[in-house]
């Protein structure tokens, strides 16, 4: 017989079991609850992920066009077939046998025409962990980047990415659970990048190379408004090794001595040397310190004494040939590139004006070439020198820069800018690769840009330092430099010319550590003025 205690134990173990049984029924129906209605689309998702593929097709890039339509950008297309495992999701296979299953898709490979164009067009390369999953926020209609995604890398090719970059294509597969492809769901076409058309003149650029070969240095060209007709940095390298990945090639190119990734003629700042006069001119006239008459007489030196010792400043063809240039004006100190002359005027112009017509010119900041990696000169001033080195400034400083030597520092872009600004009657003129530079008017005198470009004709005729241009028809105007480096002995050689009855072409050549400007930078300059007017019909 059932006792009250005994009923009274069932009755609560019943019960007990029947709450387990409801909180049962309660967690599991929340659980469902979760996957089906909170988080079922994200377990859709994964569901639709292992069983879905996605094959990227990687859009062709924009073309890149000389001036005269030549092609320094190309794509090429290439077959690639699209194998599918578990593992990776999908493998795209150049190199496949014919007879191999799968699905083909055809991509677009880079192909450089100049193989020595690297600083100009730069090079694709992948993007980096951190630009992985990331919109470029210059061009965000273009999307994220993905993983493997190729992006510009120096040049042209970093500088206009987001025009050139296109829109890339997506192929939807269906596989089953070992991987293999069911069907194709479907598939959105790429959109290819724009083309851009450069200034650049292509049988110039590829002559500048050729004539530079493994030179150390740069060369500039550009027109008397600023179009980069072209733009050389040697040793230069070839931008097709980094499409093949050729890994050989590419270590070498980061491990040679002579720096053949590092861009000269916008990035290195190199002291200029006499090729700085003609500015110092053009300033000294400006100001007033000189009248246009003004006669010097170069004995060789000058002799400066002061309370720390007594300096003496030469003149290059006394310590070079014993000789002394006697009475001159700033038409033949420039043509003979004198010392002495240049070492008076500075005095005359003072640190002060020098630095102010600089920062006219636009020396001190970057000149916003549309290239990576542009950096500014180097001008220095009193502020500057106790800034940086903790000293007063003195005559001897301002001597120095007077000729371009000291502290002063300019990029071949720089010179080359000085250059144009002469030519073009006193423009400063930002260069351009692509499209029409804006040009800013110095507001100086004509009758003294003139004058400047008259020493520079002279120096390019008889009895100028820029003899191997003499014999040169049409009569050019140049500027010859020969800047001093440390005190081993060594110096840059500067070159830079341009017609004064038709200025279409501003050269500009470098080579570091070379020598005597005239006697090598001059002749390298003289063979691209041949190779230029015999053919720019």
């Amino acid at each position: 017989m059932e006792t009250y205690i005994s009923s009274k134990k069932q009755s609560w173990l019943s019960w007990f079991l029947r709450g387990v049984l409801i909180l049962g029924f309660l967690i599991l129906l929340s659980r469902l609850f979760e996957l089906q209605i909170i988080k079922g689309d994200y377990y859709r998702g994964l569901s639709e992920g292992n069983r879905i593929r996605r094959v990227s097709i990687a859009a062709p890039r924009g073309k890149i066009y000389a001036r005269g339509g030549e092609l320094l950008a190309d794509n090429i297309n290439i077959t690639k077939q699209v194998l599918f495992d578990p593992k990776s999701g999908f493998v795209k296979n150049q190199d496949f046998d014919s007879e191999e299953k799968g699905d083909l898709i055809t991509e677009s490979q880079r192909i450089y025409s100049l193989k020595n164009s690297g600083h100009l067009v730069g090079y694709l390369g992948e993007v980096d962990e951190n630009e992985v999953g990331k919109i470029d926020p210059q061009c965000l209609e273009k999307g994220v980047r993905r993983l493997g995604a190729l992006t510009g890398r120096g040049g042209l090719e970093e500088e206009y990415e987001c025009t050139l970059r296109g829109i890339d294509g997506e192929q939807l597969v269906e596989v089953d659970t070992a991987g293999n492809k069911i069907r194709t769901l479907g598939q959105i076409k790429p959109i290819a990048g724009q083309d851009i058309r450069t200034n650049i003149d292509f049988g110039l650029q590829r002559t500048i190379a050729e004539k530079m070969g493994d030179e150390k240095g740069a060369v500039v060209a550009t027109s008397s408004n600023g179009q980069v007709l072209a733009i050389y940095s040697g040793p230069s390298f070839n931008p097709n090794i980094f499409i093949k990945n050729s890994q050989e090639e590419i270590a070498d190119l980061f491990s040679r001595s002579d720096l053949p990734l590092f861009d000269r003629s916008i990035g290195g700042r190199f002291h200029p040397g006499s090729v700085f006069k003609p500015l110092v001119s053009l300033a000294g006239l400006e100001e007033k310190a000189i009248e246009p008459d003004f006669l010097y007489d170069d004995t060789g030196e000058i002799v400066v004494k002061t309370p720390y010792g007594t300096f003496s400043y030469s003149n290059w063809y006394l310590t070079q040939r014993g000789g002394v240039e006697g009475k001159i004006d700033l038409v033949r100190a420039i043509a003979r590139s004198t010392d002495t002359f240049f070492y008076k005027l500075g005095e005359f112009l003072g640190i002060d004006n020098i630095y102010k017509w600089s920062e006219k010119f636009g020396l001190n900041a970057e000149f916003g070439i549309d290239l990576p990696g542009e950096i500014a000169g180097l001008v220095p001033n009193p502020e500057w020198k106790m800034e940086e080195k903790g000293e007063r400034w003195f005559l001897g400083n301002t001597y120095h820069i007077a000729i371009g030597q000291g502290d002063l520092a300019l990029t071949p872009l720089g010179v080359n800018v000085i250059t144009t600004t002469i030519a073009n009657g006193g423009k400063i003129c930002p260069p351009r690769l692509v499209g029409e530079p804006q040009c800013t008017d110095l507001d100086v005198k004509k009758e003294n840009v003139d004058l400047v470009a008259e020493g520079m004709i002279q120096a390019c005729s008889a009895g100028g330092t820029g003899f191997s241009f003499f014999d040169f028809i049409p009569q050019v105007a140049c500027k010859t430099g020969t800047a001093e480096v440390g005190v081993d002995g060594k110096s840059h050689a500067w070159f830079t010319v341009f017609d004064p009855n038709d200025p279409e072409i501003v050269l500009t050549v470098l080579i570091e550590e070379g020598g005597s400007g005239s006697e090598i930078a001059g002749p390298i300059a003289k063979e691209i003025f041949d190779y230029y007017y015999q053919n720019k019909k």
